[in-house]
C-alpha cells in the first residue's frame, strides 16, 4: 500500500537523494517531497514493514514527525542527518 509519511530533518536534494538510495534496496522506491514542510516521503509499504522503515529513518537521521525524541535522540538525529546529507550530495 502506497503511504505518504511526514519525516523531519530533510533539507535538500542531498538529503532526498540518501533516502532514495539507502532505502530502495529494503523498501522499494521511495519518492522525497522538498516543496512541503514537514517533508514527505511516499512508498509502497506493507504495514508490517513500517517498524522497520521507521528504524531505519531514525538511523539515518530521518526520523518519522510522529517519533517520540528526547532531546539527545533529537540532537542525534539532526547530526546523523547533516552526515548523511553531506553523503547524499557527494553520491548525487
Amino acid at each position: 500500500m502506497k503511504r505518504t509519511l511526514e519525516v523531519i530533518n530533510v533539507k535538500c536534494g542531498g538529503c532526498a537523494g540518501t533516502l532514495t538510495s539507502k532505502l530502495e534496496e529494503q523498501f522499494g522506491a521511495v519518492e522525497v517531497d522538498l516543496s512541503v514542510e514537514p517533508r514527505k516521503i511516499t512508498v509502497d509499504i506493507e504495514d508490517a514493514q513500517m517498524d522497520d522503515l521507521a528504524i531505519a529513518l531514525k538511523k539515518l537521521g530521518y526520523p518519522l514527525v510522529t517519533e517520540e525524541m528526547g532531546f539527545v535522540d533529537g540532537a542525534t538525529a539532526k547530526a546523523k542527518s547533516f552526515v548523511s546529507c553531506a553523503v547524499g550530495k557527494m553520491n548525487a
